[in-house]
């Protein structure tokens, strides 16, 4: 009787562990995330390295210094308001500032933010940031993958929309412009040197009236 007993429950206990073998193998096995993406360095900041030169992350502080200077970062483009003169105090880091607003960005913001990240990275590493480091950090990370690196639209907004910078709601102005931009006319204009893709766009007259005036200027010193 007792062997009986013995065999039951031993019996019982196989048939559990195969059936929690068996959910198991049923279980998605766990992804890893794709290598291509900008890989995180300190999720508190919303750190992230996008390349070897460029890293992205919200809106740091004065404790984010040190860390900063390990990453070898000497120039800090800000998208935002706030200077960073306000929690920035190191003299060797050059501080740029482009105000921007998802809602109303155009392309003239776009060549203005790439052209800033480019010429920066001539002298070393960058880091870019908004408020919180979401969408208009976003924004311009996909921007930088697609007219710099020459990612497909797709492969960018995958990185965007799920690489835990911020929900599709938050995103959901980029996530628009980036569906409708031209990205031929983008790389066209970065590299030329224009400030827009549109001649009508208003830092192209607002530069037409410049030279205007230098011109006209000249022309009358001449005529003296």
């Amino acid at each position: 009787m007792r062997i009986r007993l013995i065999a039951f429950v031993l019996a019982g206990f196989l048939a559990a562990s195969l059936g929690c073998l068996a959910q198991a193998d049923d279980l998605p096995a766990p992804t890893s995330r794709p290598s291509q993406w900008a890989q995180p360095i300190d999720t508190h900041y919303n750190l992230y390295q996008i390349t070897p030169t460029l890293y992205r992350s919200r809106q740091p502080d004065a404790a984010a210094q040190p860390l900063l200077k390990k990453l070898g970062v000497v120039t800090v483009v800000d998208f935002i308001k706030e200077s960073d003169s306000k929690w920035l105090s190191d003299p060797s880091v050059t501080q740029v500032q482009i105000p921007l607003q998802t809602v109303h960005i155009d392309d003239a913001d776009i060549i203005q933010s790439l052209r800033a990240i480019q010429t920066a990275q001539e002298k070393g590493p960058v880091l870019i940031h908004c408020k919180h480091g979401l969408d208009r950090t976003g924004l311009v990370s996909a921007m930088y993958r697609i007219v710099v690196q020459g990612w497909s639209k797709q492969a960018a907004l995958d990185e965007m929309e799920h690489g835990g910078y911020g929900d599709e709601d938050n995103l959901r102005h980029g996530i628009d412009y980036i569906n409708k931009v031209d990205v031929d006319a983008l790389k066209t204009a970065l590299a030329s040197g224009a400030c827009s893709t549109s001649a009508l766009a208003g830092c192209a007259i607002k530069g037409w009236f410049q030279k205007t005036d230098v011109v006209g200027v000249q022309t009358i010193l001449w005529r003296l």
